[in-house]
């Protein structure tokens, strides 16, 4: 008999997340996330909740409404400079730049156009403001050890970095 996803199972899966509008891929993750079922919030309840009773195999598709993750859509975070006050180095889309306010705050800020006169970097989250759906992949279940359940997740959790960019190519 397959183990099914309960409480203080360990479980791995693969997830993507899929723009509703467009179809489109925005994130993948190939790496088995790995974590403790009812103990790790590594994802929201939302996603958790209809994992229970699923097996290995299983593929779930889980509507994920951005706002009460990231918040409303914040255009006063969009800004677009003059390319020629910008570095080289952030002239290319999808580039993070970490900046500070006043009070010396980090926040992310991502490129997300640029030309021959104007770059505008976004301090919105990527998926705020989109409708997408959280596609997830049981890999396996097993039995958590008592030193998993304490951590929430794997405790040799050490991925090859080599073998990660293996798999990407």
């Amino acid at each position: 008999m397959s183990d099914i996803i309960e409480d203080e199972k360990f479980v791995e899966l693969n997830y993507k997340v899929v723009d509703d509008k467009t179809g489109d891929v925005l994130i993948t993750v190939d790496y088995p996330l790995g974590y403790v079922h009812g103990v790790n919030d590594v994802m929201s309840e939302d996603v958790t909740k209809h994992l229970y009773g699923k097996k290995v195999g299983d593929v779930i598709e889980v509507p994920i409404d951005t706002t009460l993750l990231y918040g409303e859509r914040d255009e006063s975070l969009v800004f677009t400079d003059a390319i020629e006050n910008v570095p080289e180095e952030y002239r290319e889309i999808g580039m993070t730049i970490t900046m500070e306010n006043e009070k010396g705050e980090p926040k992310s800020f991502i490129v997300t156009r640029f030309d021959d006169k104007t770059l505008t970097v976004d301090g919105n989250n990527p998926l705020c403001g989109r409708d997408v759906t959280f596609v997830l992949e049981v890999l396996s279940i097993r039995e958590a050890t008592d030193e998993e359940i304490d951590l929430g997740g794997a405790v040799d959790a050490d991925p090859d970095l080599n073998e990660i960019l293996e798999r990407a190519e």
